[in-house]
Order: C-alpha cells, then structure tokens, then sequence
C-alpha cells in the first residue's frame, strides 16, 4: 500500500515541476522589455543625437568636494555607454542636461539607550540633485533624492570616504533612469 502511495507522487511532482518551467519560460520570452549593460535605451527619438552635460554644481550648504566631479564624470560616461547619444561641447547640442546639488545633509535616524541616556546609532547622510534637461522644443526638470545610513561612531568625513563610490552609482543611475525612463 504505502509503495502505491509513493508512485502516484512523483507524476504530480513531474508534473508540477514541467507546469513551473513552462510558465517561467513563457513570461521571460513574453515579456517585452529587456534589459541587458550595453543595451542602448530606446526612449531617445531617432533625430536625436548629441547631448551636452554640464558640470553638476555644488550648491548646498555643506560641499563635498568629490563628489561633483565623480557625479559628472559618471554620468557623462553612463549616457555614452549606454545611449545612442554623442557627448558633445558644443552649443548646438540637440539635448543640454545640467543639475545642481541642493541638499547635503546629516540626520540621526537610529537612537540607542545606554546607561539611561539616549544616543545616536544611525546616521543618514541625505543627498538630492536638481536635474534640467533642454530638449529642443521643451525643458524637464525633477529632483532625484538618494539616503545613504552609516554608523554614529563615524565621523562624517569617514562615512564619505567610505559611501562615495555608492553614492555616486545610485545617484547616477537614478539620474538616468529619470531621463530616459518612460515608466
């Protein structure tokens, strides 16, 4: 009896498992967007083609030095990597992106409580850039805000040291996906 009970398992199981493929297989050939490092975006109309990006300013209250240029440097390198557009000095440029760093600031998101007295465990250093693009017939602006948590016993200019690489991908990736994104 229980030998009968052991058979009959494994076809729902086989089952079950070529069921579970088969979906899975479907949805990733079915699904219409791709993505993929080198693959060009495609929300760039076709007449387009260069693009001038300026330096992204410092404007905040408190400046860290490095990170304007590494901010710049990547996404200039992000959009010619992965766009169809050509990175362009000129005035003519058919696209102008700039963008402005307007906030920089440190907060205390996490608190502890030693010997009856509360103190900070959790710092969040919180970075937000203004981006501008002139398009040719139009101009977009929006805000991209990125929180970056570190340790209170840091000093802040050790959590930069450490953060900046971070900051610096997930500011630019949430720069460009803004730009060329039409979700």
């Amino acid at each position: 009896m229980q030998l009968i009970i052991q058979n009959k398992k494994k076809p729902i199981l086989a089952i079950t498992m070529f069921l579970s493929i088969f979906l899975l297989s479907y949805a990733l050939t079915s699904c219409k967007v791709s993505y993929g490092f080198r693959e060009k975006v495609s929300s760039i109309p076709d007449t387009i083609r260069t693009v001038r990006i300026m330096t992204i300013e410092n404007r905040a209250p408190y400046v860290n030095p490095q990170l304007t240029p590494n901010l710049t440097d990547r996404l200039r390198n992000k959009i010619t990597n992965q766009t169809k557009l050509t990175l362009t000095n000129s005035e003519n440029a058919q696209w102008v992106i700039s963008g402005e760093i307007r906030d920089y600031s440190v907060s205390t998101t996490g608190v502890t409580s030693a010997n009856g007295q509360q103190q900070s465990s959790i710092n969040r250093l919180t970075i937000t850039v203004h981006i501008t693009i002139n398009k040719q017939d139009k101009v977009v602006e929006y805000d991209v805000s990125r929180s970056f948590d570190f340790s209170a016993t840091q000093s802040l200019q050790a959590a930069e040291a450490s953060l900046l690489d971070e900051m610096v991908r997930n500011l630019t990736d949430e720069i460009f996906n803004q730009l060329f994104s039409n979700w």
